[in-house]
Formats: structure tokens, sequence, C-alpha cells
């Protein structure tokens, strides 16, 4: 019985709906005969692609693709590819490499497809080979691609590189250097990943009274965003919330 009332619930949602937005009215008969199945249809069809631009249907619209087909992207790259062998696509091979965390098959995709470029100097490309060689672990060939780039006239792009930057440092045994970097981009950079990776240098280098005002703020800012850009930083803030809880039970 209550299958039955939420049934006939969401049918007169739907029919209301289709109504006062003047649809089709072939969808009102489905709606009425196929019950469930018909308000799944006319919402998918219908109601959702309303939302289609909104932040949050995007991501979940994606996340969705991704669940169901995680080789979707790869497949696509792969056929661009063999069409075209091009620096576009090889780059667009590395990215969907990139996504699904297979960083040293993607730093050779960006490193094709920078020298198919003019003068191999594609700016964009070589940040992504950079952040490609530091997840493949080799820090000190992002830390020369990176140290090696002029400035750009975006701010955010130039405080995006002195994060890659500042990892490679870290991961090179240069700690200091790192420091020095993790603390200036912190200040400005949305999201948790300066100040977490600043606080956990500090605390290898045994100066966890230093990093408890950065896990403070990271855990502030958890609290100040909306859950969908918490989403994209979940594992940092996670980590920042056990932290400072072991950190101040000790």
């Amino acid at each position: 019985m209550p299958f039955i009332g939420f049934s006939i619930l969401i049918q007169l949602l739907c029919a209301v709906h289709c109504i006062r937005g003047g649809r089709n009215q072939m969808w009102l008969m489905a709606i009425i005969f196929l019950s469930i199945p018909g308000c799944l249809a006319y919402a998918f069809f219908e109601i959702l692609p309303a939302y289609s631009g909104r932040r949050e249907v995007r991501a979940v619209s994606a996340a969705a693709v991704k669940k169901l087909d995680p080789e979707r992207d790869l497949r696509a790259a792969r056929v661009a590819l063999d069409t075209a062998d091009t620096a576009a696509n090889r780059t667009r091979l590395g990215d969907a490499l990139a996504d699904k965390g297979a960083w040293p098959e993607a730093s050779l995709a960006y490193a094709e497809a920078l020298a198919r470029t003019p003068g191999g100097s594609d700016r964009a490309l070589q940040v992504k080979l950079a952040r490609a060689e530091l997840e493949s672990g080799r820090a000190a060939a992002a830390r020369d691609i990176l140290q090696g780039l002029a400035p750009s006239h975006s701010p955010s792009e130039n405080d995006r590189i002195a994060l890659l930057l500042a990892r490679s440092l870290d991961d090179c045994g240069d700690g200091e250097a790192a420091l020095r970097l993790y603390a200036d981009v912190g200040e400005r950079l949305s999201g948790a990943e300066a100040q977490c990776r600043h606080a956990a240098l500090l605390i290898r280098l045994g100066r966890q009274a230093e990093a408890l005002p950065l896990l403070d703020e990271t855990e502030r800012r958890a609290r100040r965003i909306d859950r969908f850009e918490r989403m994209r930083d979940a594992d940092m803030y996670d980590w920042a919330a056990r932290t400072l809880k072991e950190l101040r039970g000790a």
C-alpha cells in the first residue's frame, strides 16, 4: 500500500508539471498508464534537461557516466588518435589516461603531443606533462619543467603552477623552499590542497605546532563551502580532520 500511494503521488506531480508546462500530451498518457516507468522517462527527458546547466546536475551526471562506463573517454580518445595522430588527440589521450590515474602512460602521451607542437612550447601542455611526471614519481623532471616556465599573465594559473612546483620541491627533499611556496599560494588558492600539503610537510619535519593553525583553517573552510565544492577535495578535508583530531589528542 505505501508503494501504491507513493506511485500515485509521483504520477500526480509529473502530470501537474506536464500540464502546467504545456508539454506534449503523449507524456500525460505515459505518466498515467505506465506509472513509475512513465514518470522516470518524463523526468529524464523533460525535467532533467531544464536543470542540466546547474553545476550540481553536471557533477552528478558526469559521475554517473563514469560509473556506468569508466572506459568511455579513453576509448573515444584512442579512436580519435587512430583517426588523426595530432598533438590535440595525443593530449586528449593523455587527459583520459590521467583521469584514470595511469600517469606514466599519460606522461608519454603528453610528451609526444608536445613534440608535435611548434617549438615544443605549449605552456598548458608543459604543465600537464609536469603534473604527469610528478604523479609518476619523477619529481625532479617535473621541477625542471615548471622552473623553466615564464610567469603567466593569469595570477591564478601562476598559483596553480607554484603549488605543483612546491610539491615537486617537497618530493625532491627541498623542504624549506617547498614550505615557502605552500605558505604563499595557500593564502590565495581555494580548496584544501595547499594547506594540507603544507601541514603534512611541517608534521614530517617535526613542527606539529606550526601545522595546527593550517589544519584549523582547513576545518573552517570545510564548514563554509558547499558540499559539491567539498567533494572536489574530499580526501584532503578528511585527512585534515583526522590529523587535527590526532594532534589535539596528543
